[in-house]
């Protein structure tokens, strides 16, 4: 029962195009992680980003990014040159994402190769036709985004905002090879995942994937089905996604996302959820969902708030949401993401789940805020972690982090020199009693801040962190592999 994995983005594998991908590199690392002696690699949302380069504000809920698809790949394919490819520019840090390189020049040489895909042939119709439900809408909802340059749904004419259905159908005659090509990148991409996920189970490493509780406000989920959450005719948020004030932000977390008009769901019977999840069971092996809080109760801002201040909180779907996962997908696997304001309602829908829940050991220690993260209190089920990737390293928060915090954590552990705190905080995550526990490959490489991946309520300079592949050696997986043997986490 108990084991061990990796938390490693995909933007973050250290692939030469740019940002991480589908190919060789990350073949590499689930070689690595083999011989590590891990069985998870934890990659977070794979979906295609929109503001802020968040994979946490995606265009879809269901489509994947199409910056991960591997260049070399298509090479091989004979879809692209190799002197295509070596021709463009791709970002001046290798440690680093250009996300604005990335957005002039990927997309550009993805339509290349799709160019050169037969739409008739190569298994391409057939998986048009089974994705249909949710791929039709994103392929028109892209094409008219680069209509109208990219702007934000809300910015959108009124008449192609609101589906106007004889506008519609004009614009799929106008723009029919711009809808076949975002079709296409998609087929790329799943061609790509499934051999990648096929090499990891050779090597017996499972994946866990994210799930964002929320959709984008600018998403064809939201755009397609405009009955599933709270707006108004025009589209415009009557409400909005956040967190209320907190000692750590006083003035809360405006997310801005839609929120769920939760009883048509429920009077849907979940329908969209339970595609949602199936879906999501087919591309992960274990689906992590986010702010499973928000399932239970959520904060409600109105929707011309600029700060989290004056919201509420709002009754969410419940146990009948959860019956209806379990009875619809009885074998899909969860980890509920129970982090934030948890009461004791909260608690109680995460043990009548019986999904395991998280424990961070960075929380354990705040002497601001008394939680129940310290390892005394875990329970079998659930997934332990030094950090997650809304966290600093280890390795530096023993230098940011509160004075006193800090100094509770070292008596605790019982260690003096700093160089040996991010290994004893490792250390205490793997011997504590959680059935799962998940390490960012950050803190095993001992990096301080500048490997940091998201800071939350911040808008510039997440998701860019990448790892170099020189770091990953053998002499460090073995190191991983004992430790992990000594806490009785190996397959």
């Amino acid at each position: 029962m108990r084991s061990s994995g990796i938390l490693l983005p995909v933007s973050s594998l250290p692939s030469p195009h740019g940002i991480g991908s589908l190919g060789q590199a990350a073949c590499r690392f689930i070689d690595f992680l083999q011989a590590a002696g891990q069985q998870f690699w934890q990659i977070l949302p794979i979906g295609p980003t929109g503001y802020g380069d968040s994979p946490y504000q995606s265009f879809s809920a269901f489509a994947a990014n199409p910056y991960f698809i591997d260049l070399d790949l298509l090479t091989e394919q004979g879809l692209l040159k190799t002197a295509e490819v070596e021709s463009i520019t791709w970002g001046s840090a290798p440690d680093q994402v250009d996300y604005g390189t990335l957005y002039q020049n990927r997309l550009a040489i993805l339509r290349l190769a799709a160019g050169r895909l037969d739409p008739a042939a190569g298994g391409f119709p057939e998986y048009a036709a089974a994705e249909a439900e949710w791929l039709d809408d994103y392929a028109l909802f892209m094409a008219l985004k680069n209509r109208f340059n990219m702007a934000s749904l809300r910015d959108w004419p009124l008449p192609a905002r609101t589906r106007d259905e004889a506008v519609l159908l004009r614009l799929r005659g106008d723009m029919a090879d711009e809808i076949l090509f975002w079709k296409q990148i998609q087929y790329l991409f799943s061609r790509q995942w499934q051999a990648l996920k096929a090499y990891a189970h050779q090597k017996g490493i499972r994946i866990i994937g994210d799930i964002p509780i929320y959709v984008s406000p600018d998403s064809s989920d939201l755009w397609a089905h405009p009955e599933l959450f709270q707006v108004d005719d025009q589209l415009d948020l009557t409400e909005v996604a956040g967190c209320p004030p907190d000692p750590f932000a006083p003035e809360g977390q405006l997310w801005g996302n839609p929120l769920y008009n939760w009883p048509r769901h429920r009077d849907d019977h979940y329908r969209w959820w339970i595609k949602r999840l199936r879906q999501a069971g087919q591309v992960y092996d274990v689906v992590r969902i986010d702010h499973f809080r928000g399932f239970e109760s959520y904060y409600a801002i109105p929707g011309r708030q600029e700060t989290a201040a004056g919201g509420r909180w709002r009754q969410g779907p419940g146990l009948s949401f959860i019956e209806a996962i379990k009875q619809n997908l009885p074998e899909l696997p969860i980890i509920a993401e129970d982090l934030g304001f948890i009461t004791p309602e909260v608690r109680q829908l995460l043990a009548e789940s019986g999904y395991p829940g998280m424990k961070v050991l960075q929380f354990a220690f705040d002497s601001r805020e008394p939680g129940d993260y310290k390892p005394f209190t875990y329970q079998r089920n659930s997934v332990v972690y030094t950090g997650t990737h809304d966290n600093t390293t280890t390795e530096d928060w023993q230098h940011s982090a509160p004075a006193d915090s800090v100094q509770i954590a070292r008596e605790f552990m019982d260690v003096d020199r700093p160089e040996d705190f991010t290994w004893r905080f490792i250390r205490t995550a793997l011997a504590s009693v959680s059935d799962i526990c998940i390490i960012p490959l950050q803190d095993y490489l001992r990096l301080g801040a500048q490997a940091r991946i998201n800071t939350p309520s911040t808008k510039t300079g997440n998701w860019q962190w990448r790892v170099d592949a020189a770091v990953l050696t053998e002499d460090l997986a073995a190191k991983i592999y004992r430790l992990t043997g000594l806490y009785g986490r190996l397959a």
